[in-house]
């Protein structure tokens, strides 16, 4: 079986998310890595010095890849991560955009860079989920179902 385009994003992003979680927990490709708290706004981490993280931050983001990858493997499945993913995403961004990033309420953490990084991974991936839901009709298949090439 090959996968469908649809797999394909939601395996690209599932993998994307797992490789950026373990990298959170590097120290030299995450600065201030001796700053790094479970959770809460006092964690000075940084992943590339750019994304503020905690451990809870890259937690998150390994079971979020865990689950693309999983999610992956039929093409119902993989637009729901695709555009489920991509809501979370956006309530995330509102969040950030809304929350005192000093105040215990940030508890992920987030900073501004978090801020955009969400707002484009929420186009994105409801982007690619609704995009690529055309696939299902040029295969001649009912949405919801396996898609096979």
């Amino acid at each position: 079986m090959t996968a469908t385009k649809m797999q394909t994003a939601a395996t690209v992003f599932g993998a994307v998310f797992l490789v950026v979680g373990i990298l959170g927990f590097i120290p030299g490709i995450t600065s201030d890595y001796d700053t790094m708290k479970f959770a809460g706004h006092e964690s000075e981490a940084k992943l590339l010095g750019i994304f503020q993280v905690s451990i809870l931050h890259n937690i998150v983001h390994l079971l979020f890849g865990i689950a693309g990858l999983a999610l992956a493997r039929a093409w119902s499945t993989a637009r729901a991560y695709l555009i489920g993913g991509g809501v979370v995403y956006a309530l995330l961004w509102l969040y950030g955009l809304f929350i005192d990033k000093h105040h215990e309420a940030n508890f992920v953490p987030l900073n501004t860079a978090d801020d955009w990084l969400h707002f484009v991974l929420a186009v994105a991936m409801v982007g690619l989920g609704v995009l690529l839901s055309r696939e299902a009709r040029e295969l001649g298949r009912t949405p919801g179902r396996t898609a096979r090439r």
